[in-house]
């Protein structure tokens, strides 16, 4: 394990994080759409679930429900 010391002159004594570049740009990917649509991380990927088809509709009596997943089973 590499151990690298930086001055307080330089963090302003602020806590630094480090993490692969990749990670970092998937952050940024996803903190800059969160701010353009305002909305949250969770609500952009149900918002994509939707528009994708991976969410199915709501049903109003258990056995709609029920009905739905046997069809589903086949």
């Amino acid at each position: 394990m590499h151990t690298a010391t930086i001055s307080k002159k330089i963090t302003k004594g602020e806590e630094l994080v480090v993490m692969p570049r990749q990670v970092y740009d998937q952050f940024l990917i996803a903190y800059e759409q969160c701010e353009k649509y305002g909305k949250s991380a969770r609500e952009l990927e149900a918002d994509a679930d939707i528009a994708s088809g991976r969410v199915s509709r709501g049903y109003r009596t258990k056995t709609e429900l029920k009905s739905a997943l046997n069809r589903l089973k086949r």
